[in-house]
């Protein structure tokens, strides 16, 4: 730090979803100077975003190959993410092997292969709590990064109620309410279906041999800053709980808007046939996959609907014929695997998206001023859904309560409010003024900035205690 920038050790968990929101932050950092050591695969390298040439030499990709697992049934060949796995019930697996890096981080720091590391900065999803007892033997700062927003970090609690001490929930019925900490009005909690589906025995205990629970709260515990891809000008009072829930800085980022980036794709074409904000883009990106009969329904909703869509589906989600039949409807598009999602979503004719409610989606769609409609399917999707709802920014798909089943019905009404029915003017009208929000990036960049001064700090302080 001697010309006071910053040596900066990223490691994302092994999904697109964490992986390019952390790029985005390196790529934040070291526009103020910074210099990023970036840890992941080999094969993650070579599918991430290239840097451009003002801060590419400011950020290193570390590429660590991932070691082969006994266990059955075995990951697929050269599986490095989650959007490589066939099936969700593989994705322990992939933690277990995400896990063994961990020797591989402390050597690397013992034989100066990173050099002198200001701090770390590690991931909150498949937690890698084994990186604060790694950070602390070199006298390292370490600092958890939580793409959650503060609203779903705090349903989930403090550290105490993730690792079975105070507060801790049981039963699926705790999670459908709101726990004790939350002393303020909100209706953020998992439905039934939901609710039961975290204690679904074929997931817990953990194929892994370490619940989420466990990685949640130990990392937390262990680091000594979380930093938070969120604001202050969007959810300041959750901030304000979490940080008394932590009981250490909790420290908002911004909001992250990505770059739309270059480059064609065939859905431009079509899309510039169409009325202005008439389309709905779709998208569950890759982390999700959905089950034939789920596809179905979206697609016959889709149809019902009467908006012209794009729908990016991921290539063995595709029943047969699907394809043949919305072209043959003669207004959708059906898009299979990569698409450029934010170019999309920027585009004049798209109006609304329809998302499983991932907080990074909801960013980039909010960020357009598009209609937001959540159709949750794991993880905090469901809170995030419910935030979105009682802040007026979406409407969520109705589900039966007993399986969580949705119907094409429920995706055509859902649409049709965003979009087009005059009951959902409000809707409409809130989510366009939220571009001056979430599209700020210079408001944004001011939260970057303040969050490298916190960050400064804790280094400077770490350096004092070792010195």
């Amino acid at each position: 730090m001697e010309d006071g920038s910053l040596h900066i050790l990223m490691l994302p968990w092994l999904a697109f979803g964490h992986l390019l929101p952390f790029l985005e932050l390196s790529k934040s950092f070291a526009l103020k100077g910074h210099r990023i050591t970036f840890l992941t695969t080999p094969r993650n390298v070579a599918r991430l975003p290239k840097i451009s040439p003002p801060i590419s030499h400011l950020i290193n990709f570390l590429q660590l190959p991932l070691p082969q697992i006994d266990h059955p049934p075995p990951l697929p060949q050269n599986a490095e993410a989650t959007i490589d796995l066939p099936s969700d019930h593989l994705r322990p697996y992939l933690r277990k092997a995400f896990d063994s890096l961990g020797q591989k981080l402390s050597d690397l720091i013992q034989n100066k292969q990173i050099s002198s590391p200001d701090c770390i900065v590690f991931d909150y999803a498949a937690a890698a709590y084994w990186v604060p007892p790694i950070a602390a033997k070199f006298g390292v700062p370490c600092i958890f990064f939580a793409l959650h927003n503060a609203a779903a970090l705090s349903f989930f609690g403090p550290p105490s109620s993730l690792l079975g001490g105070a507060g801790a929930r049981s039963t699926a019925e705790e999670f459908t309410v709101l726990p004790s900490w939350i002393t303020f009005p909100s209706t953020i909690a998992y439905s039934a279906f939901e609710a039961r589906k975290l204690f679904d025995p074929s997931v817990i205990p953990d194929a892994s041999g370490v619940s989420e629970s466990y990685r949640f709260g130990k990392s937390i515990q262990g680091c000594q800053l979380v930093l938070i891809s969120s604001c202050k000008d969007l959810e300041s009072e959750w901030l304000q709980l979490l940080d008394q829930i932590y009981e250490k800085p909790v420290v908002p980022v911004g909001l992250l808007p990505p770059s739309t980036g270059q480059g064609w794709h065939e859905a431009f074409e079509w899309l510039d046939k169409q009325d202005k904000g008439s389309v709905a883009y779709v998208s569950f990106v890759s982390e999700v996959k959905l089950s034939a009969a789920q596809v179905k329904e979206i697609a016959i909703g889709l149809e019902e609907s009467e908006l012209p869509f794009v729908w990016a589906l991921r290539t063995e989600s595709v029943p047969v014929g699907l394809v043949e039949r919305i072209k043959h409807l003669g207004r959708g598009l059906v898009c299979l695997d990569w698409v450029p999602q934010i170019r999309i979503l920027s585009h004049a004719s798209v109006g609304g998206f329809l998302t499983h409610g991932g907080w990074s989606s909801i960013v980039e769609g909010l960020g357009f001023g598009l209609a937001m409609v959540v159709l949750p399917m794991m993880f905090d999707q469901g809170l995030n859904a419910r935030h979105m709802v009682e802040k007026g920014l979406a409407v969520e798909v109705p589900r039966k309560e007993d399986d969580g089943s949705f119907t094409r019905d429920g995706i055509a009404k859902s649409l049709r409010f965003a979009m087009v029915e005059d009951e959902g003017n409000a809707l409409r009208k809130r989510a366009k003024e939220c571009v001056d929000l979430f599209g700020d990036k210079e408001l944004h960049d001011l939260y970057v900035s303040q969050s490298i001064e916190r960050i400064r700090r804790l280094v400077v302080s770490a350096y004092h205690e070792r010195y």
